[in-house]
């Protein structure tokens, strides 16, 4: 079926949109367990880098699941789906120009690998280290114990693994730092790859 698809090269390249721009365009993959703090730090180096005039685009799970993956469940099949759903669709932003902030739990290492091999050098791994007790604490929709009580099934770190990421660009503890602090951290990394 695939073998009658044939990609149309155009004539704007990502190239020109660089030089028009006069920055390069990146995606910044938040990882990490729910109530971990992925949104707010996204949102707050979005905030820094759209001031700077620099397009920006976060890409948030429950955004996305009400949406473009409504049709995935949490199984472990369901979430290898939405994140290579959300890795084409960053892909799509990337070569239009645009800083992509994507904020998912993203447990597993394979999905994560596939992710940077796809996204080559245009890719920064942000891990959200924060502990499991700290995010239940945060948990203002209540999922944590919904899923100890059984009545959510697949929640990552209570009844579905979590693998913690061995190598990001970059680790926030973000139980230990201020949300400005973080967002610092991040964007000290990245900025030499957006300029």
């Amino acid at each position: 079926m695939t073998e009658n698809i044939i990609p149309h090269s155009h004539a704007i390249t990502q190239t020109d949109r660089i030089k028009k721009l006069g920055y390069k365009p990146l995606l910044i993959w938040f990882v990490g367990l729910s109530g971990s703090g992925k949104s707010t730090l996204a949102s707050g180096l979005e905030s820094k880098l759209f001031h700077e005039g620099i397009n920006t685009y976060i890409l948030d799970g429950d955004n996305i699941r009400s949406g473009l993956n409504k049709d995935l469940d949490f199984s472990d099949e369901s979430r290898r789906e939405n994140i290579r759903r959300i890795t084409e669709v960053s892909n799509l932003f990337v070569d239009a120009g645009t800083v992509v902030l994507t904020a998912f739990i993203t447990p597993f290492k394979e999905e994560r690998d596939k992710v940077r091999k796809k996204m080559g050098n245009k890719y920064v791994e942000v891990f959200v280290n924060c502990p499991i007790e700290e995010c239940e604490k945060r948990d203002v929709k209540g999922l944590y114990q919904k899923a100890r009580k059984g009545e959510i099934k697949n929640f990552t770190g209570i009844d579905s693994p979590f693998e913690v990421p061995e190598n990001p660009d970059v680790e926030i503890k973000s139980h230990k730092l201020t949300v400005e602090q973080g967002v610092q951290k991040i964007y000290d990394h990245i900025i030499e790859k957006i300029k």
